[in-house]
Formats: C-alpha cells, structure tokens, sequence
C-alpha cells in the first residue's frame, strides 16, 4: 500500500470517528475490503470513547457507467510548464498534486476538473464495481447495507447486478436505490426496479434522490434540485414501498428548505438502542415524508478541512488524541447532523 493511500485510510478512519459520535444512522463508503476495515475502524474508536449507538455501514456500487463511479486521470508531462493550473483550485477534495497527476485514492468524480482545463488533457475513467466482490463484502457481519447507483433507464443492468448479488442481501438491515430525476419516468423506473428486488428483498429498502450529483459543498443553492425531486416525489401516490432520502446538493441549508416546503416532519422514537427494537409501524409512518438526508461531499468538506490540518502538522494521526482538533469536528459535524435530528447545539458543546 502506498503512503498516499494508507493517509487516505487514515482520513476515513477519522471522519468515521466524528460522524459516528455526531450520531448518524449510517456510513456510506467505497465498497473495498479496505475501505469498509477504515470505516469500522473508526466506529469502534468512537465506541470507545462514548458508549453510543453503531451506525449501519453502507457500500456503495453501481450497475453502470455512473458519475460516482469515475476518476479524473491526466498525464503530468502533458501538462504545458506555464499552465496556472486551474483544476488544482477547483478540486474539493486536493486530488490534483501540484508536480503529478491525480490521486485516483482522492479523486471521488465530481469532474469539476473537466470544464476548465485550459488544454482540454484531463480525461473521466468511468468503472463498475465487481458483483462478486461485493457480495462477498455484503456476507460480512460489518456491513448491514447497500446502496445501488443507478441511471434507472435500464432495468435490464440492474436486474443483471441484483440477481448478481444472489443471497449476499439476505442479511441485509437496508437497501437503498439512488437515481436521478427521469422526469415523466420516475415512477414506472421506480416500479421496475422494486418489481425486480421484490422477490428477494427482507430489508428496509430507501429511493434516494440525487438532485444535482455531488455539489452541496458549492453554496445554498446547490440543493434546491434535490428538495424540487423530494416535492414531486412526496406528493405522487402511485410510487412502489420505500422511503425518500436526499441527495445531490445536500448541505447545511437542505432541512431549511424542506421546511419551506413543510415536507420535513419529526416522528418521536421512544427509548430504541437500535434499529432492532425499534417497531416498524413507527419507521413506517405516513407522518415521515422525507426519510433522510445523505450528506457527502459537503460533510467531508466541512470536517475534513479540520481532518487535514491534524495530518499536516502530526502525520498518520488518530483524531482523538488531539482534543482541541477533535472538538472543533464534532462542533462542525454536530451543526450539520444537527438539522436533521434537532439537536440543540449549544446544549451540547457548553
């Protein structure tokens, strides 16, 4: 394993740490042996530090060429010596080095890269993640879930990945299916997706809503798609059984938002250590228009900064043995957390 990558493992690590002590439900993650030992990792460290819920670990595949499954790859030499460089600025997550190419280990496919290379030489690498590799990470005891990136336009490929997976779902706690809006076929591609898990399917299972793909770092406006797909969504009632989360342009001002468009309700869940004992009448109430909220680049954005300076300055650190740092994440973590489940902030950093 390279440096750069066992940094990169340390960053997960760590981020999993303070997500899991700002009391998320689950961790979306890569679906790599690696990856999903990091993520772990940092759950257990946060365990050990207060005695608080496990989150559900999630990984993340998808059936076909998808923008969450792609890398930015260009060969430095042909990068000309005057060249300001743009793509390094552009980066959120500095996967373009200053002398090199990209950390493919970094790089998590935003393309924001691709528009402004001055000598058009960044190319996208799309992938498909290995059906028979997940499947042996889904047979795991540490990994209760799934996410499934789809187009939604071929149901052909994703029958063709579901039926892959075989019984590896069986023990499954939550399926999630993410997808963009298809406009007038949203409903029938929804219909025909759930008609093929239907058969195999003894989870909960979640349509995530990806509004405007891997943008709610950019600013407010970025999740205004992501609440418009959640409002058309919410209101239809001929759509097949699951929850509705968001994503695509989720950040700090999305709850803001389905409030506005009061689609954002609370449900009182008493006295539940975990999803087991929690009862399915309750997780399945009408009340809940909206499920969920998956915050991704802009979560790492806003810990990550912090998550970055402990590395500068300390090397392959673990976060919890620096309190001021590890205080400032959870503050930021908690904030953004926090519009979700309601926490009052103050009350909980004084």
């Amino acid at each position: 394993m390279s440096d750069q990558a066992h940094k990169d493992l340390v960053d997960i690590r760590n981020l999993s740490l303070v997500y899991t002590l700002a009391g998320v439900d689950c961790i979306d993650c890569a679906a790599e042996a690696s990856v999903v030992n990091a993520v772990n990792e940092g759950i257990e460290a946060a365990r050990a530090l207060v005695p608080i819920r496990r989150p559900w670990v999630m990984i993340s595949v998808n059936d076909d060429e998808d923008l969450h499954f792609r890398k930015a790859e260009f060969d430095p030499d042909d990068c000309p010596w005057d060249c300001v460089r743009p793509c390094e600025k552009v980066c959120p997550a500095n996967a373009i080095l200053q002398k090199g190419g990209v950390l493919a280990e970094r790089c998590y496919g935003c393309g924001r890269c691709l528009p402004v290379c001055p000598y058009d030489k960044i190319r996208a690498i799309t992938y498909v993640r290995d059906v028979t590799a997940t499947a042996e990470l889904l047979e795991r005891d540490d990994v209760d879930a799934i996410e499934i990136h789809t187009s939604g336009r071929e149901p052909a490929v994703f029958k063709e990945l579901w039926t892959g997976l075989g019984h590896s779902t069986a023990n499954l706690k939550l399926v999630a299916v993410s997808f963009p809006d298809l406009r007038d076929s949203t409903i029938s591609a929804m219909k025909a997706m759930y008609s093929i898990m239907e058969a195999n399917i003894q989870c909960f299972n979640l349509w995530q809503l990806d509004g405007r793909p891997m943008s709610g770092d950019i600013g407010r406006g970025a999740t205004r798609d992501a609440i418009a797909f959640a409002r058309k969504l919410a209101s239809a009632g001929d759509k097949p059984k699951g929850f509705l989360q968001l994503a695509g342009g989720t950040n700090a001002h999305t709850i803001e938002g389905l409030k506005k468009e009061k689609l954002f309700q609370t449900i009182t869940i008493h006295e539940a250590s975990n999803y087991e004992t929690i009862p399915s009448s309750s997780l399945r109430s009408p009340t809940a228009l909206i499920a969920g909220v998956a915050f991704g680049g802009y979560a790492r954005k806003i810990v990550g900064r912090i998550l970055n300076s402990v590395q500068s300055h300390h090397g392959l650190a673990h976060v919890e043995d620096f309190p001021e740092q590890l205080l400032q994440a959870i503050i930021e973590s908690l904030a953004l957390v926090g519009t979700v489940k309601c926490y009052n902030i103050q009350k909980q950093v004084t």
